[in-house]
């Protein structure tokens, strides 16, 4: 069963308005997704709250079908505390990711539990591909909720590179391929279709965003991420708030400075990018395409993948090196459209290439694995919509008074 897009319509007020809940009940959602499922009165003592301001709050998001109840904790004085947790069928949402070879839409719920997914591959990525694979998916997925399950969906968030039309030599298109991306609003391509909220972003940054609520973020509060994908790309995180810039663009670490494995000055896209990757297999006479369409393992390529990671490995340390010179970040997550052990040992050859650089003056940061994989970009656009309806962007420990 499909269900037309036209037919996603934002019309649930305990969900789908924005601005509809007050800070108070957005600070508390935020802190429940962060720490996990907390008792009343442990969260009125964090937030500063009263507690019956707290179980007024509780009582109403529970009336709402946005938290649930937990097992009671016993063996302490006074009443079993209850816990609070997230509903995971709370909030729905739908994250898009427009990439250089392929391109994704998740179904995700108030968790960040991927319910559904769809993925397509391509040589390069024009509007006449992406803008029908989309629309075909997000009436597929919606076509396997119940009409009260489909209320629940607060957008549409969709992650894309910035610039795609200025990347058709990396990706072996032809010099007038991409140009549509120009002239090409596809928040306002979708939005004909529905009027649920379409939201844009940068793909790196959505990586970040997805490792920020689900990930990492979770424990840390200055650090840095490199997602690596057929090109690299960055995001960084100041005080437990993904950082944007002015222009959407802040941490395109992709730009940043590095050597070629001849010493050729070269920026980080033409050091630490899958695109080479997928270039030396096909130079070996294999089909290099296959990186693309087998994320879960790339054994049969290991003599390029060896190699890429060794070469990528020693680029990421300097980049690694050159961002915490900046922000004095205490991690920096790596993660990517790759196999989890492949992510693994890329990690490793950076913690093994850091030491070797000259560090003085600087705290060494720890380097860390992401933890939402290939589809942290779709899953990062997925958040906008739920962050701006329900959530704090930021840490949200502050309190309105």
């Amino acid at each position: 069963m499909t269900v037309p897009i036209e037919q996603l319509r934002a019309h649930t007020p305990g969900v789908n308005q924005q601005g509809l809940r007050d800070y108070n009940e957005r600070l508390i959602l935020t802190m429940i997704q962060k720490a996990g499922a907390l008792p009343g009165a442990d969260i009125a003592r964090q937030a500063g709250l009263s507690p019956q301001t707290v179980s007024v709050i509780l009582r109403r998001l529970e009336q709402d079908g946005l938290i649930v109840r937990g097992e009671p904790i016993r063996g302490t004085v006074g009443k079993p505390r209850v816990p609070m947790a997230l509903a995971p069928g709370g909030a729905l949402s739908i994250g898009v990711n427009i990439g250089r070879r392929s391109a994704q839409v998740v179904l995700i719920d108030f968790t960040g539990e991927i319910r559904d997914r769809r993925r397509t591959t391509y040589r390069w990525p024009t509007p006449e591909i992406v803008l029908p694979f989309v629309r075909e998916s997000i009436e597929d997925l919606a076509g396997g909720l119940s009409e009260a399950q489909r209320d629940r969906i607060s957008g549409i968030g969709i992650a894309k590179p910035f610039e795609l039309w200025n990347w058709h030599d990396s990706v072996g298109a032809p010099a007038d391929a991409l140009n549509a991306w120009k002239e090409t609003n596809f928040p306002a391509e979708l939005g004909r279709y529905t009027d649920l909220p379409v939201f844009l972003e940068n793909d790196a940054t959505a990586a970040c965003r997805a490792e920020q609520v689900w990930g990492h973020g979770r424990v840390a509060d200055n650090w840095a991420s490199f997602f690596i994908g057929a090109f690299i790309g960055g995001g960084l995180v100041l005080g437990g708030t993904v950082f944007d810039g002015a222009r959407g663009n802040a941490a395109a670490f992709g730009s940043l400075p590095s050597r070629g494995p001849g010493g050729n000055p070269r920026t980080l896209i033409d050091t630490a990018s899958l695109y080479l990757l997928e270039a030396s297999i096909e130079a070996a006479g294999q089909e290099g395409t296959g990186i693309w369409q087998r994320l879960d393992d790339w054994s049969e390529f290991e003599e390029q993948v060896s190699i890429w990671v060794a070469n990528a490995g020693r680029a990421l340390a300097d980049a690694a090196r050159t961002v915490t010179a900046v922000t004095d970040v205490e991690a920096v997550v790596i993660d990517g459209a790759m196999p989890r052990d492949v992510l693994h040992r890329l990690v490793a050859t950076i913690e093994e290439e850091l030491p070797r650089l000259d560090l003085q003056g600087l705290v060494r940061p720890r380097i860390l694995p992401g933890s939402c994989g290939p589809e942290a970009r779709a899953m990062g656009g997925a958040i906008k919509p739920v962050q701006a309806q329900l959530l704090l962007a930021g840490r949200g420990l502050q309190i309105a008074n």
